[in-house]
């Protein structure tokens, strides 16, 4: 058993397992609102549009300050996601097309930047993260984050759920969808703001996308899927660490995704009622499926 308690033994290790579990929890959770809210383009394209914030942060800070790099790439991804948004309501564009553009103007720009920046910076350390590298200033901005996201979208999970599924009920009852639409990407700006350090631009949609993901194939009920999604998350990045830890020279950002991965693939093939194995096994017919989703008794159903 010593070579299980071993990592605990040392002071990075501890930092980066805690910080990870949060990290996790907090992506796999606000996850299930991006795979169902079909935001997995756009947080891919904020991802990798904090890199000219992040610069400028370091620029201004004159090296790696963790305010300057959270307000930097805070303000970069939310310039590109709102900037969207007005650039598709003020044309004939629509919302992804003029976010294609702005967020690869913002790579772009965020590649000059850096050319530009003093302070000697590696660029691996935004595309891939170094989560072995998190500090205590790290772990606080990570429960920060985890304690305004998790509670907050669990209040709020109701209005969200008719938005989710019935946004033009939701407007007829008087939810404020345009309000609840900015929140939602305003919270998933400061989460991914929050994980550059553990996975980095490059791996962070593998971070939000594979939990919830993971989740969907396994189970029909909402709180479900965002509970579910940020336990597999956080369990999935505590993994990768020790996977990193044990194996020499394995990049911890790509063992967490990879971890995720393994857990989304297996849940895809033998998911009980979604899974590739089970509809090998017991093909059913189209017929018998539309029944299945049918309520009331069979004699209320269709012959």
């Amino acid at each position: 058993m010593n070579w299980l308690l071993e990592p605990f033994t040392h002071d990075f290790m501890q930092r980066a397992l805690v910080g990870g579990a949060l990290i996790g929890f907090v992506n796999g959770f606000l996850g299930g609102f991006v795979v169902l809210r079909r935001l997995a383009l756009m947080a891919d394209s904020l991802s990798h549009s904090m890199l000219p914030g992040l610069a400028l942060g370091v620029m201004v800070a004159g090296g790696l300050s963790l305010t300057a790099l959270f307000f930097g790439g805070l303000a970069a991804a939310l310039f590109v996601a709102l900037g969207s948004l007005l650039v598709a309501r003020s044309s004939r564009l629509k919302e992804d097309t003029a976010l294609a553009i702005l967020y690869t103007m913002a790579v772009s720009l965020g590649l000059v930047l850096l050319s530009m920046v003093k302070v000697r910076v590696s660029l691996n350390h935004y595309l891939f993260g170094n989560i072995l590298g998190l500090s205590n200033s790290d772990l606080w901005l990570a429960y920060g984050v985890t304690l305004i996201t998790v509670p907050l979208l669990a209040a709020l999970q109701r209005p969200y759920l008719l938005l989710l599924f019935e946004p033009a009920v939701a407007r007829s009852q008087g939810v404020r969808v345009g309000w609840l639409n900015l929140l939602l990407i305003v919270l998933l700006v400061i989460t991914m703001v929050s994980s550059v350090q553990a996975v980095g631009v490059i791996l962070m949609l593998g971070l939000l996308i594979a939990p919830a993901a993971t989740v969907y194939l396994l189970a029909d009920s909402f709180p479900a899927m965002l509970w579910g999604g940020g336990f597999i998350g956080a369990i999935g990045s505590v993994a990768g660490l020790f996977l990193s830890y044990y194996i020499p020279n394995l990049p911890s950002g790509a063992a967490i995704v990879l971890s995720l991965g393994a857990i989304f693939m297996a849940s895809w093939i033998f998911s009980p009622r979604y899974g590739v194995l089970r509809h090998l096994l017991h093909p059913r017919h189209f017929h018998d499926e539309s029944l299945a989703r049918w309520p009331g008794d069979e004699k209320d159903r269709p012959a």
